[in-house]
């Protein structure tokens, strides 16, 4: 890894944990803000789980690593599905749907920034 591609896989190991945070809070607070109303709410699971897989793909180096990763988002999705019931939420399949087509799609579109980012220059 070179130059951008080192700063790039630093920044992002730096911001998932905040960015899982967030995600975090904003499935399981009862009164999340209410983005909703001006963008679809499979949109915003779909978003979150794209930018949480992005960041996986360009923070972990193998792509084995990448697969666990993607699996441990989906089945996080899946389990903060199921515990909003205890927080006044309602559960939606719908939603870990949208969470898992984000982090499929985040985790190729962070394969291909790496691929990008990674090209031997030909000057």
């Amino acid at each position: 890894m070179r130059g951008f591609g080192r700063v790039l896989h630093n920044l992002a190991a730096v911001l998932f944990w905040p960015a899982m945070a967030l995600v975090t809070w904003g499935e399981l607070t009862p009164s999340p803000p209410h983005l909703e109303v001006h963008i679809w709410d499979k949109l915003l699971h779909v978003t979150a789980y794209f930018g949480l897989a992005a960041l996986a793909a360009l923070s972990l180096k193998t792509r084995r690593s990448l697969i666990y990763a993607v699996l441990g988002l989906i089945l996080f999705g899946g389990l903060l599905e199921i515990v909003p019931n205890l927080t006044g939420r309602d559960a939606d399949w719908l939603d870990e749907a949208a969470n898992s087509l984000g982090a499929l799609l985040g985790a190729a579109a962070g394969l291909i920034v790496l691929r990008l980012v990674d090209r031997p220059s030909h000057d």
